[in-house]
């Protein structure tokens, strides 16, 4: 069954490794086979990966994209190293990401990795709203 996409006018997307861009239309496309397809919204980066998790998307959206992805491991052993070292609360995500790559559905763990940089968004939304407590910030002041 033909997976089908469409995009918006400018709208980009990875198709194996090259890069689409729609022209000024939107266009459906219906693609058949084997590759690695992400659309624009799913890509992040060098510049977008700003966060722990978001290199870890990164680190999983180049072996889903290589030709060869155990080039990407050991940059991504270490980013996972980094990040359970400061959040290990991150391990259970952690686990089902790895579960995902070891089984070679590379797709499935960037899906889990985007749960992955929205756990770690609440980590530091608390951290940030536990320290506005702290410091007064996060209390109306009488006048």
């Amino acid at each position: 069954m033909a997976l089908k996409v469409e995009l918006k006018p400018g709208e980009r997307i990875i198709l194996g490794d090259c890069v689409i861009t729609n022209s000024d239309q939107r266009a459906r496309l219906l693609i058949e086979g084997e590759t690695p397809i992400l659309r624009e919204k799913d890509i992040l980066t060098a510049e977008t990966a700003d966060t722990p998790a978001k290199r870890i998307y990164l680190a999983i959206q180049l072996m889903y994209t290589s030709k060869d992805a155990r080039a990407y491991h050991e940059i991504y052993f270490k980013l996972v190293s980094d990040i359970l070292k400061a959040a290990p609360s991150t391990w259970p995500l952690i686990e089902s990401v790895n579960n995902h790559i070891l089984a070679g559905e590379m797709y499935k763990a960037l899906k889990e990795a985007k749960k992955l940089i929205a756990y770690e968004r609440e980590l530091v939304d608390h951290a940030l709203h536990r320290n506005g407590e702290q410091s007064g910030t996060g209390r109306a002041r009488s006048a």
